[in-house]
């Protein structure tokens, strides 16, 4: 169930964060990708305390990605890890890059 939730919200095309609202790394994470000009439908944040089964999910993404730890950001179907690591990538420029790479932007 888990493979099968997260794995259908991965896609080509789009940014998509699995986060947890109430923890901070996830809402700085949600502040910076939220000031980018992203085309509508693109950047996805999918809460993962919505769904009863947070810890399998959390299992599922620590195997796909080797950390349970929210937030995990996916630039079409590379995972480039967390918060600390979507900070370095814009500050070294390549976050437009990667992300016009995959027609995220407008």
């Amino acid at each position: 169930m888990a493979e099968a939730f997260v794995n259908g919200k991965i896609h080509p095309e789009k940014v998509v964060v699995f986060i947890k609202p109430t923890c901070p790394y996830c809402r700085k994470t949600q502040q910076i990708l939220s000031q980018l000009p992203f085309k509508e439908g693109v950047l996805v944040f999918v809460d993962i305390t919505a769904i009863s089964n947070t810890n399998e999910i959390q299992d599922y993404l620590q195997q796909l990605t080797g950390a349970r730890t929210v937030p995990r950001v996916f630039i079409g179907k590379d995972c480039i890890g967390g918060c600390n690591d979507l900070v370095a990538l814009q500050q070294n420029g390549e976050l437009e890059s990667r992300l016009k790479q995959i027609g995220a932007l407008q």
